[in-house]
This record gives structure tokens, sequence and C-alpha cells, in this order.
């Protein structure tokens, strides 16, 4: 029987299968790129606020404590959003009348809370508890980035299930003492590693990793 086909038919098929599996490669890693980008994870990406807040100046100029506006993130699941009672205090007499400020006034008034845009929303079906990391050695920055030092408040870490995987897999490396929680410019000792091993057995700190840690 004749053969069919030409000789270079085997060539041009092994020639398909290699680009099939390559653009199948191409498209999973673009794939993966794009769920950890800015433009997926919202990281390095002030959002538009209905009050240009400053940390820098309040936090980093003024020596404003985190604990002044965020009462509750050493006791509750949340750090909460400060009302409009913890703006006003100040502003009533400092830039009383600043048209950035109008939104804090009309709040003021009416007793309807500012919309403030979430920084830092994680999905409903994972649960974190602030004050637990709070107590158990995380700082501020850790998460946060130097907030004292953002004119506009921005999300630093990418917060997908990995980057807290890896936290939790090796504390050692991230925890620090009670004392610096709130120093956005606390940085990592030479001898980290063997202060986090004495800090995570001081604090008892469990290597949680478990889906039902996160997820429940």
């Amino acid at each position: 029987m004749p053969q069919v086909f030409p000789r270079s038919s085997n060539n041009l098929a092994r020639l398909s299968i290699l680009g099939a599996v390559l653009t199948v490669g191409l498209l999973a890693a673009v794939a993966y790129i794009m769920v950890r980008s800015p433009y997926a994870t919202g990281a390095g990406v002030p959002p538009d606020q209905p009050v240009p807040f400053s940390h820098a100046h309040h936090s980093g100029g003024d020596g404003i404590d985190c604990r002044y506006c965020h009462q509750s993130a050493e006791y509750s699941a949340v750090a909460g959003v400060p009302p409009t009672e913890t703006c006003i205090n100040c502003h009533k007499q400092i830039w009383a009348n600043s048209p950035n400020l109008k939104p804090v006034r009309e709040s003021a008034e009416s007793g309807m809370p500012i919309q403030w845009i979430r920084v830092h929303d994680l999905p409903d079906f994972v649960y974190f508890n602030h004050s637990i990391h709070v107590k158990k050695g995380v700082g501020c920055s850790t998460c946060h980035g130097e907030v004292n030092r953002m004119q506009l408040t921005w999300q630093v870490a990418p917060m997908t299930m990995q980057w807290c995987v890896e936290c939790h897999s090796e504390p050692e490396k991230h925890v620090r003492p009670q004392s610096e929680i709130y120093n956005m410019q606390w940085t990592a000792p030479p001898d980290q590693l063997e202060r986090g091993r004495e800090l995570v057995r001081q604090y008892d700190i469990q290597k949680k990793v478990y889906c039902s840690a996160c997820h429940r």
C-alpha cells in the first residue's frame, strides 16, 4: 500500500505536539504570574478614599500611636476603622475648615459613618484574628509595611495563602519582642533566628499550617 502522508508529516506532528505543550505551559505561567500580580492582589495600589488620610503625617510626623485610631487591635479579631469622633476630636480645632476634611465634618453632623475603603480586605472564607498575631509577637509593619511613611495607604503584602503559610511555617523569622510591636522602624537583628526561636518558645507559638487554622 502506498504511503498516504509524506515523511515530513511525522516532524510536523511532533512540532505540533511540542507547540501545544509549550502553549499550555506558557498560559499556565501567565496565569500564575497574574494571580500574584498587583492587578489581582491589590498590593501597591492605594485605593481612592473619601478623605486623603496620611499616615505619614499623623503617625510619622505627629507620632500618633497606632492604637489611638485602631483601638481594638490588641483584643479583637479586627483592628477596626476609627469612628468619626476620633478624627473630630482634633480636627474641630486643627484644620477645622479644610476642604479635604469636609466628609469628616459632614459625618460628625449627620452621625453617618465615613465610607472608608478597606485596604486589607481578606476573602470571607479566610479567618484572621488580629489580636492573636499581636499577642504572639507579630509587629504592625510585618504585614502592613512602614505605614508611617505612606502619604496614602496601600497594601504592601500580597496577602496570598502562600505568603501566610511561609510565616506560619517559620515564625522565628518574623516575631519580635512585645516592646517592638508598634515600632515601624524595627528591623530584624543579625541573630534573629536565635532570638526568634526563643520568642516562639516564650509566646508558645504553634506552627499552624493545617487548613482549619484559617479556613473555618
